[in-house]
């Protein structure tokens, strides 16, 4: 996997983990997703105008993306209203790779090394470790996150073949677009007008921005790569969650949650070096 891949996927990461632990600690999370959602809408527009290119051939690609981003943060969010940042985003996150790199060597047939499988199964394994194995209160929360996770894997297959055809700004912007239509109506109709008024304000934009430019990183990493390393280097920020939840919202760590975040650093050297 090339160097500058490794470095865009890695950056995509901690920006992700960041905007995540945001919406975690929203008084509302639906409704700071959704606002978050429009926001980010908002600061593309201007720049996916003047980079304007999406050909024909990409928006049958579109399309899926859009399907995907949409089951994606219907479940985040509904995920972290009812379940903690660090069993919602590792679960999530972790699943993701596997999917990836499953269908990527077993249905798209894409070149797959034993190294980048025993990368991606490292990740895995950390990310599990880095949950934890305790049953969550609340068993809606684990099928909530893996279907979040079959979401991530769906847009990534999709949007790695997607941007072959398209600038990754408007790209990135059509699907947020659609995404936000569907999305911020529902919210307003579940939380109401006022819930996502509260949510307005300076954070709500750097939220935002975090959110596109993790998506843009990942679009940008994957026109230098194959999607299952790109999503397994990507997963790191399972880590970077981990030590957030601590820092900044006070969860335990444990020693399986500590040897599960050297795993994930281990796997995605592993992927990486393949």
């Amino acid at each position: 996997m090339p160097t500058s891949a490794v470095a865009l996927a890695l950056g995509a990461a901690v920006l992700h983990a960041v905007w995540n632990m945001r919406l975690a600690r929203a008084a509302d999370t639906e409704a700071a997703t959704a606002v978050t959602l429009a926001a980010g809408v908002l600061l593309l527009t201007l720049p996916a105008l003047v980079t304007w290119r999406v050909d024909a051939a990409a928006w049958p690609y579109v399309a899926g993306s859009c399907a995907f981003e949409i089951g994606y943060i219907v479940t985040l969010a509904a995920g972290l209203r009812r379940g903690d940042l660090s069993v919602v985003y590792p679960l999530a996150r972790g699943s993701a790779p596997v999917l990836v790199l499953a269908v990527s060597a077993g249905v798209l047939g894409a070149a797959t090394s034993a190294w980048q499988v025993s990368g991606v199964l490292l990740v895995a394994i950390g990310v599990l470790l880095v949950r934890g194995l305790r049953r969550p209160a609340d068993p809606g929360v684990i099928a909530l996150a893996l279907a979040c996770g079959a979401c991530i894997a769906g847009y990534t297959l999709v949007d790695a073949r997607g941007i072959e055809h398209a600038a990754a700004m408007p790209y990135l912007w059509v699907v947020l677009a659609v995404t936000a239509l569907v999305y911020v109506p529902l919210v307003a109709r579940w939380r109401g007008g006022g819930a996502l008024n509260a949510e307005l304000g300076w954070g709500t934009l750097v939220t935002g921005a975090l959110f596109c430019g993790a998506y843009l990183l990942v679009l940008a990493a994957l026109r230098l790569a194959e999607p299952g390393p790109v999503a397994a280097v990507r997963e790191s920020s399972v880590v970077i969650a981990a030590a957030l939840g601590f820092v900044v919202l006070h969860e335990p760590v444990t020693g399986a949650r500590a040897a599960g975040a050297l795993l994930v650093a281990a796997g995605v050297a592993v992927v990486a070096l393949a």
